[in-house]
């Protein structure tokens, strides 16, 4: 196990650097640049900001420059921000959409894992069709409409819940991570399905009803570990992406997170915000990836045999987080 998280992690930098170069470069040919405004600047002063920020060097010396700054963990400072580095932002709002991507997915695993198992008991049926059929409108239900809906219902309506803020008031933080967290629940109900239907059908599972265990002890104790691999293996990606794509939901919920300050930078040309943040959140799924393929080996004993006997290559082990990303692509491209 530990070669193969060495193999993973080896394969992790030059994704890392072809990101980080491909976010420089990219940044610096759009039009603008962080110091224009509609106030005209005069050039002397806008000459000396740049020099302060050594924006008048080539940029070639610019990005190795960065390079070098960016292996001692120093992000820069913010060009939107005078007198804080993009660290210090960065520590000040990750918290919060830490928070929000934390509970957001405590509820997509709830409620998709009982929704997935629930139709999966009895297939083409009303048990399966209606949970399914629910997963697939919220697949399909961008948070940019789902959120005012909620707003509009639950939060003007009905006057339940606060429609904004975060930690303020009592019940603040239900709507923002229902919002962002219904997508991945009705993601995670098919895949939950999909993965207990095909463990549902295996020889043992057969053995174990003919043995006279009860059908609950089947689902709970056989079936539900192999069953849940799927899911194990979309969560690496799920959240990260819960965190780099709350920016939305942060918005309509004026929430004072990362996605925020993300978006801020990229209209006001933060060349260094915009490459932090995005060196941030590349790092996270690189990470997440890394941890779900790791649980998805240690659940499934077939792949720990495998990798013990050196007979598995790192194609079989990845293959549920590679699975699990192409299906994530597909799913953000709806």
């Amino acid at each position: 196990m530990g070669k193969f998280i060495f193999i993973r992690l080896a394969q992790a930098i030059p994704v890392l650097f072809v990101v980080i170069t491909a976010t420089f470069f990219l940044i610096r040919s759009a039009p603008g640049g962080p110091f224009d405004s509609e106030k005209a600047v005069l050039p002397e002063v806008k000459r000396a900001l740049e020099a302060q920020y050594n924006l008048d060097l080539p940029l070639h010396q610019q990005y190795l420059s960065y390079l070098g700054d960016l292996a001692k963990g120093d992000l820069g400072p913010s060009f939107k921000y005078p007198g804080r580095s993009v660290n210090e932002v960065l520590e000040s709002g990750l918290p919060v959409t830490f928070e929000l991507g934390l509970y957001s997915l405590c509820f997509a695993l709830f409620i998709g894992v009982l929704a997935g198992v629930f139709a999966s008991l009895r297939p083409n049926t009303s048990q399966d069709y209606i949970p399914m059929g629910m997963a697939m409108i919220g697949i399909c239900m961008p948070s940019f409409l789902l959120g005012p809906l909620m707003v509009l219902v639950f939060g003007i309506y009905f006057e339940w819940l606060p429609i904004a803020g975060w930690g303020d008031l009592p019940g603040d933080k239900i709507l923002p991570s229902i919002t962002l967290g219904s997508a991945y629940a009705a993601y995670i109900a098919r895949l939950s399905r999909a993965g207990m239907l095909e463990i549902l059908s295996q020889d043992y599972i057969r053995t174990a009803r003919a043995k006279g265990v009860p059908e609950w002890l089947v689902v709970i104790k056989h079936a539900l570990r192999g069953g849940l691999i799927p899911v194990i293996a979309f969560l690496g990606p799920a959240f990260a992406g819960l965190l780099a794509g709350s920016f939305v939901v942060e918005t309509i919920f004026q929430i004072p997170g990362l996605g925020r300050f993300y978006v801020q930078a990229a209209f006001n040309r933060d060349y260094t915000m915009i490459l932090g943040t995005t060196v941030f959140f590349s790092t996270l799924i690189i990470v997440f990836n890394l941890i779900s393929d790791v649980i998805a080996a240690w659940l499934n004993p077939r792949l720990r045999i495998q990798f013990q006997s050196k007979t598995l290559s790192l194609i079989h082990i990845s293959e549920p987080t590679r699975q699990a990303e192409i299906s994530y692509a597909v799913f953000c491209l709806k």
